[in-house]
């Protein structure tokens, strides 16, 4: 699974810090902090990103800019402004912090003693921190989730699971008409008004946690009911919620995202046209990541096929964390697609269902050789053990590349270096056209002559012939070729066609 990104800091947070000594002084204190950048430039919004704490100590800052300057940081997306007093000015200009606060940006004293280094010092170290508990967190979930999926009613499990750890409501959607993939413990009414053909849901399967356990409609396996069923807004929040169902089962989309009402809504894609649907009151980093694994489980759970070994193998997986003990030993080929048909049945045709549909390619796993498939372009890895499937991949993006490049439906990890960045069928166009004037006892000469490094005794030895004779027979494929053997390139150009050369070996001595 990809990892989470980087949590951002909150300004509470440095505000706390003693050692920093910082002070609010305009803005509200609850602003996030995704970076840290420092300029003294009137206008530094062109090398801004958003979120960032801009520190200035107001070296070229006049007051009758202020109320200009904080529109164009807010603009810009600031974070909060840190205007370090002294040696420029020593306090911070009332301009300036009537500006801030007139503008809501969050205006920050940064005292004399205190370098601007170490207030990024301290921002990455809090990110760090904050990285290090986030995938703390998705890790654990990920075990959690595996080990619910090997309980005796695993889906019901699962969502359970999935709605307990991001605190809000998990569903699985199914196809409209069609029956729950698994015996739920309270199935929804009939589909919602307006659901035609292809719409979510079918039938659905609800758990959930918060205020309100097991009212309203739909209230599943969980604990309580969640945002769905709770507040003014929860017809509205149902209908968006359906609304992204629609999009991922229809696959346009493996996923999608919307909010409403202060609820954060997800969809993603689980095959057979259903749909992982979460709703949640917030969304932090990892929250994806974990709704990726959910997902990958509920699609191996509800799979019309059994996924026998190979989820067995993705548990082990998320459990232990190591593809060498989760994998049978193979041989396994990684495979990344690129096309506009559906992943999943991609997936089935090449007989796996280990599949990542995120990302701007699809990427597979398979123990069987793939072949070409209808409406893809594939790029295939070198047969690969389980411990070197990292490797494998990187094979499979690069296989990828070549086969858009060829207009080729398929191609397959080539060898390492320089000679695997060109296809055979180009190598060997390359080398007759090149090598065409030569006759074979010419190309075997100057073959043995550039692997001897230009010696002619040792190329004689080696040809059984007079060193007269090589030196003769080099030259005249100098001449033939029209080229300076002594350039380095014209010999590295020459080696690599000599070795795609087609042509048999003469006999030892034979003439040219």
């Amino acid at each position: 699974m990809e990892a989470p990104p980087t949590p951002p800091v909150p300004l509470a947070a440095l505000l706390a810090d003693r050692e920093l000594g910082l002070r609010l002084l305009a803005g509200p204190g609850e602003a996030d902090v995704y970076g840290v950048h420092a300029s003294e430039m009137t206008d530094p919004s062109p090398y801004l990103l958003g979120g960032e704490l801009l520190l200035t100590a107001g070296a070229q800052w006049a007051e009758p800019q202020a109320r200009a300057y904080v529109a164009r940081l807010v603009r810009a997306g600031v974070g909060a402004v840190g205007f370090g007093v002294t040696p420029v000015h020593a306090t911070v200009p009332r301009a300036l912090v009537g500006a801030c606060a007139t503008q809501g940006l969050p205006l920050v004293e940064v005292p004399p003693g205190t370098p601007f280094a170490a207030v990024g010092r301290a921002v990455w170290r809090l990110m760090a921190e904050a990285r290090t508990r986030e995938l703390r967190r998705v890790a654990e979930a990920q075990r959690s989730l595996a080990s619910a999926a090997a309980r005796p009613d695993p889906v019901a499990a699962v969502l359970s699971r999935l709605a307990a750890t991001l605190g809000g409501r998990a569903a699985l959607l199914e196809p409209a008409g069609s029956a729950p993939s698994a015996p739920s413990a309270t199935p929804t009414d009939a589909p919602p008004p307006g659901a035609g053909a292809g719409a979510a849901p079918g039938g659905e399967r609800w758990a959930g946690t918060g205020p309100g356990a097991g009212t309203g409609p739909g209230a599943g396996p969980g604990p309580g009911a969640g945002p769905l069923e709770a507040g003014p807004a929860a017809g509205a929040v149902r209908e968006a919620l359906e609304a992204l169902a629609r999009r991922v089962g229809s696959g346009a989309a493996a996923t999608a995202t919307d909010s409403l009402a202060g609820t954060h809504l997800a969809a993603y894609a689980v095959g057979g046209g259903r749909v992982l649907a979460l709703a949640t009151p917030d969304r932090a980093p990892g929250d994806h990541t974990i709704a990726s694994a959910g997902a990958v489980l509920l699609s191996l759970l509800t799979a019309t096929r059994p996924a026998g070994d190979e989820a067995a193998a993705l548990t082990r997986l998320l459990l232990d964390g190591d593809p060498a003990d989760a994998l049978a030993p193979g041989p396994w080929y990684a495979v990344h697609a690129r096309g506009a048909g559906d992943a999943r049945a991609l997936a089935d045709a090449l007989g796996t269902v280990l599949l990542d549909p995120h990302g701007p390619d699809p990427r597979l796993l398979t123990d069987r050789e793939p072949a070409a498939q209808p409406g893809w372009r594939l790029g295939v890895s070198a047969p690969a053990a389980p411990d070197a499937l990292a490797a494998a991949d990187g094979q499979a993006r690069r296989a990828l590349e070549r086969a858009e490049a060829a207009r080729a439906p398929l191609a397959r990890h080539a060898d390492s270096g320089f000679a695997g960045l060109v296809g055979g069928a180009e190598a060997r166009a390359h080398a007759e056209a090149l090598l065409g004037p030569l006759s074979p006892a010419l190309r075997a000469t100057l073959r043995g002559w550039l692997a001897h490094h230009g010696g002619w005794d040792r190329t004689a030895t080696a040809l059984g012939v007079h060193r007269n004779t090589v030196r003769q027979r080099v030259a005249r494929a100098a001449e033939l070729l029209g080229t300076d053997l002594d350039d380095p390139d014209t010999r590295m150009e020459l080696w690599f066609a000599l070795r795609w050369d087609t042509r048999p070996t003469p006999p030892v001595g034979s003439g040219d």
